[in-house]
């Protein structure tokens, strides 16, 4: 019940328009039609910030309707529209683009549009934040353009079915750029035509939209091999010319993150379209199969440790925290990004995992305990459902921490480690809804902790564990807590640990000593009275 009433409050507290329902919600003229493949092809002209192609949109039809959405942002405009060769008319609503299509569409038929387009797209003012076409140079003075758009909508820079829940089964692009460059992008490179400087690459997995990317530069690569769980994976990289040798030494961390993240989640889940890290001029980005990289060659958050423990600076930020979105993010994809803390908060926890693979699970518990001091508890991780909107910024190291605290509710680590990769197998390419994660992580333990997530997501306000003791007398209670709300907390009595069970309500009991220790990895605040 309070639950309810402080995101209700949350919600009403926020002025959503029409532009924000047609591009968050599943439209009628979205849901009777389900995304096959996509081919991109496009010339970008660096010069004039200029982009201009079609997109071929294929789909298979699940229910009778004549109307298509299509989304494309401007000041990109949509030149024409055909299917079968015939033009086809279409209305539009500020970024939403609504093609009457003629041919009857039949339940279980695969069919074609191709939507023609051209112009200057939204630069980018604070990628990836604030994304779009990021338009730079090198220090050479050679073109180095890269894309980023989460959030923001991948409809900012190409035309297509701009929503998280129908990911395109696979994926041409091909891109034209200007003599003396190269384009990068998701998945293989196919062929290069020479005589026009176009690159084709193709993805056969599935492929989240913001996920697909351009990246242009006067390009080097170098590559690896890596021995993994499924076995041969193509390791790739594409950096600047003058940044080489620079990146063979920061990029050995790579094969080091593959290795720390297949033991943990499993296979990597691209091995068909292989793993590339591709310099940017902007920090980074988890653009799948093509992890986009920035961080200047150095340790750390550009050089700062996030935790403050020392631990943050033992690996390269934007090389574990982004390719670990290969499976958090990539793999398993939020349908709508009201639940973006499936991505982030498992990412972010992800680097802790890193750490314990290569340092031991007393460093990986200092560093999540170093990140809490960056959680400001603002307003719940989860956001409005349906208008495109993130929940608090606070979904990394808070996200971070409640599953950290979660695994030490379940206090069996090889079960933690066999959930975790059970997980990558159970929701494998798909998009899922954060109900869908937690009733996953319930099933794990014992117990209901449905208050748990509904306290840790829903709300803004972490619990208190609230006590006193009086003549051998240990009295507990939780309190700033949902009506029901109860967890097992791990503490430690006259030096011997024990298990309790507080409540809403006031328990008790016997105590040696005068002073109890909760177990610092469970993620509550802690008042003596």
């Amino acid at each position: 019940m309070i639950t309810v009433i402080l995101t209700t409050l949350h919600i009403k507290a926020q002025e959503f328009t029409e532009q924000d329902t047609l591009r968050g919600s599943i439209t009628p003229e979205r849901a009777w039609w389900d995304l096959n493949y996509y081919h991109l092809d496009i010339e970008v002209k660096p010069d004039d910030k200029f982009i201009s192609g079609t997109n071929t949109i294929r789909y298979k039809v699940l229910d009778k309707n004549q109307v298509l959405q299509v989304d494309l942002q401007p000041p990109l405009v949509i030149e024409k529209i055909t299917q079968d060769g015939k033009n086809l008319t279409f209305e539009s609503n500020g970024n939403a683009h609504f093609v009457r299509l003629e041919k009857s569409q039949i339940v279980g038929d695969f069919n074609e549009i191709v939507v023609h387009y051209s112009g200057h797209p939204k630069e980018a003012v604070r990628a990836p934040w604030d994304g779009g076409f990021s338009w730079k140079k090198d220090e050479n003075g050679k073109h180095f353009v890269a894309t980023s758009c989460q959030g923001l909508g991948a409809s900012v820079w190409w035309p297509n079915k701009d929503h998280m829940y129908d990911e395109v089964d696979s994926m041409l692009m091909s891109v034209k750029v200007p003599k003396g460059l190269m384009d990068v992008s998701n998945g293989r490179l196919r062929k290069v035509d020479k005589d026009t400087n176009t690159y084709h690459w193709f993805v056969s997995n599935p492929l989240n939209n913001y996920g697909v990317n351009v990246n242009i530069g006067d390009y080097v690569h170098f590559g690896e091999t890596y021995d993994g769980e499924k076995g041969t994976l193509d390791m790739d990289y594409y950096v600047l010319r003058d940044n080489l040798e620079k990146a063979k030494e920061q990029f050995k961390q790579a094969p080091k993150m593959m290795e720390a993240f297949e033991h943990w989640f499993g296979p990597y889940p691209f091995y068909e379209d292989s793993f590339k890290l591709v310099e940017v001029p902007y920090l980074g980005m988890e653009h799948q199969s093509s992890v986009t990289y920035g961080n200047q060659y150095g340790n750390g958050y550009l050089g700062r440790d996030l935790s403050g423990t020392g631990w943050g600076l033992k690996f390269d930020y934007i090389i574990i925290h982004e390719a670990g979105h290969e499976w958090f993010a990539n793999n398993i994809t939020y349908k709508d990004i009201a639940d973006m803390w499936v991505h982030e908060g498992f990412t972010m926890y992800s680097e802790s995992l890193f750490i314990e693979y290569y340092y031991g699970k007393e460093a990986a518990s200092e560093y999540l305990l170093g990140i809490r001091k960056n959680i400001r508890n603002d307003r719940p991780l989860i956001g409005p459902y349906g208008v495109n909107k993130a929940g608090s910024g606070d979904m990394y190291n808070k996200g971070a921490n409640i599953l950290h605290t979660f695994r030490h509710i379940m206090d069996d680590d090889e079960k933690w480690r066999a959930t975790l990769r059970e997980l990558n197998e159970e929701f494998y390419h798909q998009t899922v809804t954060t109900k869908q994660v937690e009733n996953y992580l319930d099933d794990k333990v014992e117990g209901d902790f449905g208050t748990f997530f509904d306290q840790y997501l829903r709300t803004a306000n972490i619990p208190v564990f609230e006590y006193e003791i009086q003549d051998g007398i240990f009295k507990y209670r939780f309190t700033n807590v949902i009506n029901g709300f109860a967890m097992p907390l791990k503490v430690e009595m006259a030096g011997k640990t024990d298990w309790i069970s507080p409540s809403t309500e006031w328990q008790q009991k016997s105590l040696k000593g005068n002073d109890i220790q909760v177990d610092p990895n469970f993620y509550v605040d802690v008042k003596k009275g």
